[in-house]
């Protein structure tokens, strides 16, 4: 069966879109965020001034930071890592601010009905790992979180899939202990939470192979391409 071909580029766009618009879908049903979106969440709850794709600003800079200190270098285009994050959390900013359900200010999250939360929260889940699986995809670097999974395995010879899973329980545990010290209680953590914990890893790799068997991914801009090498 021939492949269809889509550019390394486009699919780097629709990624953008598709994963902040499944984060926004997440965090009305307030059943809790993503275990990697957490603590951004958690933040922007803490912190009036801060939105919640603002707070992503912040925690994403810390994680490269550390990425760098990884990898024991830098190099200014790991730094486009961020400049996806900056365009991602003002997508889902935009998002929460034009889609009623999703805006807080209109639609308190969890007020929905149980059948709606339930679809949104289904949906959310399946396109955030989907979205997650696209940005493997493509020689652009994705947002600062995916980055990181995406670097460290291929400089350190890991298994993506499974050293994605690892991560999460990480960001889990991370975002349990923020959200007890900063409010004494379970904010933007629940039982979604757990839930994508255990499938996200599963369903990126599951999406993953569907990809590959049905699309080929090839950047437009060969060249240009280059100068994304991770190491």
């Amino acid at each position: 069966m021939k492949k269809i071909k889509i550019s390394s580029e486009v699919d780097y766009i629709l990624a953008i879109l598709l994963l902040s618009l499944s984060v926004a879908m997440i965090s009305c049903t307030d059943f809790g965020v993503s275990m990697i979106v957490a603590p951004a969440y958690i933040l922007s709850q803490k912190v009036p001034f801060l939105t919640f794709g603002q707070s992503e600003y912040v925690l994403q800079g810390v994680l490269i930071i550390v990425f760098c200190i990884l990898m024991r270098r830098v190099k200014l285009i790991y730094f486009s890592s961020f400049a996806t994050g900056l365009v991602y959390g003002a997508a889902l900013d935009l998002w929460r601010l034009v889609i009623p359900h999703f805006n807080p200010d209109i639609t308190p999250p969890g007020s929905l009905p149980l059948w709606l939360k339930l679809l949104y929260f289904t949906v959310g889940m399946t396109a955030t790992s989907l979205s997650i699986a696209m940005f493997f995809r493509t020689y652009l670097y994705p947002q600062v979180y995916d980055f990181f999974v995406k670097g460290v395995a291929e400089k350190f010879g890991l298994n993506r899939n499974k050293f994605k899973i690892c991560y999460d329980a990480a960001f889990l545990v991370i975002s349990c202990a923020m959200t007890l010290i900063l409010f004494h209680k379970f904010v933007g953590v629940g039982v979604g939470t757990l839930v994508m914990t255990a499938c996200n890893g599963v369903l990126i790799g599951l999406f993953g192979k569907l990809l590959d068997r049905f699309f080929v991914f090839e950047p437009r801009f060969k060249k240009f391409a280059r100068y994304f090498e991770i190491t």
